[in-house]
């Protein structure tokens, strides 16, 4: 019986022996792997070191300018770009949809911006907070997207022009259950939907 009984532990010896060197080998693939994913995020990350000196004193190129990330364009006019710096939404009080004083501004020159892109078409998007129920908040989705329509075309934009569309609050721009994110997901944002150039 002790024949036997030796006979297994010097197996299972062996066996551990073995499970030792697969977990010194699995530790050095850990560690080759890791160096690897490093040296390749440092290959991506590598910026260029021009620093806008040339030989013979002349002018650095406008090529090596964009390939270093170093100089900053304005958006193009009439762009979708430009019409987001013009101010693309405002916002609601809780269970309301009319506009606010302090947002009207934000939709004059949305007016004023349209005006002088004639072609530009929008898409009006009516949102609510994740409070009330799904049938409710696509209602007032859609009260809140009309009421920014209707001041736009107040203010001399063609309705041809603006299509409305709710999503309630099946697109919320914050997550959270919170009075920051729900006022920041009370909101119309108008969305270019064509004739940029």
């Amino acid at each position: 019986m002790q024949h036997a009984y030796y006979r297994r532990v010097a197996r299972g010896a062996s066996t551990n022996s073995e499970k030792l060197t697969g977990k010194g080998d699995l530790m050095q693939m850990k560690i080759l792997s890791i160096a690897a994913a490093l040296l390749l995020v440092a290959a991506c990350a590598t910026e260029s070191t021009d620093d806008g000196k040339t030989a013979g004193g002349g002018q650095k190129s406008s090529s090596a300018a964009v390939s270093s990330g170093s100089t900053v364009s304005a958006p193009a006019p009439g762009s979708a770009e430009e019409f987001v710096t013009v101010g693309d939404r405002i916002y609601f009080d809780f269970d309301k949809s009319e506009i606010r004083s302090s947002d009207a501004s934000t939709l004059n020159d949305q007016a004023a911006w349209l005006k002088r892109y004639q072609n530009v078409t929008i898409v009006i998007e009516g949102h609510c907070d994740e409070r009330g129920t799904r049938e409710y908040n696509l209602a007032l989705g859609e009260r809140r997207a009309n009421a920014v329509k209707e001041y736009l075309v107040s203010r001399g934009i063609s309705a041809n022009r603006i299509d409305t569309i709710s999503y309630g609050k099946e697109r919320p721009a914050v997550l959270g259950s919170n009075e920051s994110a729900w006022q920041q997901n009370r909101r119309g944002v108008s969305v270019i939907q064509g004739g940029t150039s």
